[in-house]
Order: structure tokens, then C-alpha cells, then sequence
């Protein structure tokens, strides 16, 4: 767990905040005017709120921008007596909503943080606003499909099979731009040491990368498939299909399937406007995160 003043040379300069509703000490940055429209950045593997760093000074001029660090990255606790399974980080998202008291959600969320957001929404379809996707899906529109392995999921496959996994792994804090690499990371321009650094200090050994090592393995042993089947039986996916939504999709993700993510997009909202960004890999907001801000503030300005 990074130090809660940690600001990587002031790279990360915003005042950390921390809930502990959800049952371990979870942080969070929340910026800009407390009236202002709620924008709610999710990160994903094996990255944390950094990774929305060029984001959220543009972003909180004129919205309030709330970005969470999932258990178990970043500045989060990592506790080893919980699951790291896509309900339990769903749960974690509403508890911890429930304590900032937040509505009318603009979620912008990118690899796991698709998923997660997603399920809430259909849990929770009331509090959310509007659904602003890179590089993920939400998986209830049928483009979500295990048996189809990206380069990233066949590496994970590999490596479980062969009882490699938890140490490569396990190792994050030296490896984690190797991994990072793997899942489809470009802007290899934005590396420098202070940038290691902050994705490398989450993860100081074995014990801290429980969350890191579980994400993927959520996929592998195809454990979140029960959770998802039984929200779609919930009757939200109408409320869901009904809110203004936009996917941002780049074709060097080598974690999630463009193929995927537009069909899974398109099985939603079959309307909705879909960007391809050529070039840019799974970690977009490191690619264009200038291109990224102005699309989310034309999107929230063009669906009010």
C-alpha cells in the first residue's frame, strides 16, 4: 500500500481521502465543486487512480471527479481475508458510493472497471447517469465471450496451467511494466522513473498482489459468470440500455478484444456513438488522455 502523502514528484498531487465502509481502508480523491455533475473514474489491472492523473484537473474545473482505488491497489488497503472476485468489488463500489452519498453517476471506466461499473449499474440503475467505456465492456450485451482469448488471457492461461501464475505474478512490483506490456501498453514516451515507481509501489511483495494475481483468474476459472447470469435476470437491462452511453475503443488492446468490446457495446446500445482510436492500447488514458478528456466533456455536455 502506498504512503496516503505519496505524490510521485508531484505528479499525483491531490488530497487523499479514505472510506473504511466497505470493511478496509479504501482510498479515494474526490476534486472539483461539490455541486458539479459526479464523475466517477474506475481503474482496472493492474494500475490504480494514477492512471486518471492527466484526467482529473481538466475534468474538476467543472465537475466534481471522485476516483477510487479497488481493494487491494494503489493506495487501498490489501486485505487477505476477502475474496477478489467481480461481486466483491461490486459490493466494495456500493458500499462505498453509499457513504459519499453520490447520484446521478457519469462513470468513466476503463478494463475491469467496465465490468464493475457495470454490474452496479444494473444493480443499482437509479444513481447512474450516464456510462462512458475505454477499452472494456460491461458484459450484457452479448459481446462477452470467455472461450475467445486475447494474447493477455492466453498468457494467463499458460502460466496457471503451468503453476507459474502467482510467482510471475507475485513479483509486480519489478515486473509490472512487463505485464502491463502484455495486456497492450504503447506510450513507452511516458515511462521515467517517478512513473515506475507509482505502479511499482502497490506491490511490495507477494502478499500485496492478491488482488493483481486474482482479476485475471476471475476470467480464467470463468468465476464471475454466475454473478453476471443472475444480473441479467434482474430486469434492469432496459433501465440500463435506456442511459446515455459512448465506448472509446483502441486497437492495440491486447486485454480485451475490440471485437468484443464493440459487440458487447452494441448488444446495449445498438445507437450509441463508438470512437476508434488507432494506435492506442488497453491503457488509453496514458496514450491520449487530452483526446479522452474533451470526448468526456462533449459526452456530458451533449446528454444532459
Amino acid at each position: 500500500m502506498i504512503p496516503a502523502e505519496e505524490t510521485f514528484d508531484g505528479t499525483w498531487p491531490f488530497a487523499p481521502k479514505f472510506s473504511t465502509v466497505a470493511g478496509f481502508r479504501q482510498h479515494y480523491v474526490d476534486e472539483g465543486p461539490r455541486d458539479g455533475e459526479i464523475i466517477v473514474c474506475l481503474h482496472g489491472e493492474p494500475t490504480w487512480g494514477y492512471l486518471y492523473r492527466n484526467f482529473i484537473p481538466p475534468l474538476a474545473a467543472d465537475y466534481r471527479v471522485v476516483v477510487p482505488d479497488h481493494m487491494g491497489f494503489g493506495k487501498s488497503e490489501t486485505p487477505q481475508d476477502r475474496e477478489y472476485t467481480l461481486r466483491t468489488h461490486v459490493e466494495n463500489l456500493e458500499k462505498f458510493i453509499d457513504d459519499l452519498g453520490l447520484n446521478e453517476i457519469t462513470f468513466v471506466v476503463q478494463d475491469w472497471g467496465g465490468p464493475i461499473s457495470g454490474a452496479y449499474t444494473m444493480r443499482n440503475p437509479e444513481r447512474v447517469k450516464r456510462c462512458f467505456l475505454m477499452n472494456t465492456l460491461f458484459g450484457y450485451g452479448g459481446g462477452a465471450n470467455p472461450e475467445e482469448k486475447t494474447p493477455w488471457f492466453q498468457w494467463i492461461e499458460k502460466h496457471e496451467n503451468a503453476g507459474t501464475l502467482q510467482g510471475i505474478l507475485g513479483e509486480m512490483g519489478s515486473t509490472v511494466l512487463s505485464v502491463m506490456k502484455i495486456i497492450g501498453f504503447q506510450n513507452s514516451a511516458a515511462v521515467d522513473e517517478t512513473w515506475i515507481r507509482a505502479y511499482s509501489m502497490p506491490f511490495p511483495d507477494r502478499e500485496s498482489c492478491i488482488g493483481a494475481i486474482n482479476f485475471p483468474l476471475d476470467v480464467h476459472y470463468q468465476r464471475f459468470l454466475p454473478f453476471l447470469f443472475d444480473l441479467m435476470e434482474s430486469g434492469n437491462v432496459e433501465k440500463v440500455k435506456a442511459k446515455p452511453a459512448m465506448l472509446v475503443s483502441g486497437d492495440m488492446d491486447f486485454g480485451i478484444s475490440p471485437e468484443q468490446a464493440i459487440t458487447d457495446f452494441k448488444g446495449l446500445w445498438p445507437d450509441a456513438p463508438i470512437v476508434k482510436t488507432p494506435g492506442v492500447g488497453h491503457f488509453c488514458q496514458e496514450d491520449i488522455p487530452e483526446t479522452l478528456v474533451a470526448l468526456i466533456q462533449g459526452f456530458v455536455q451533449a446528454n444532459p
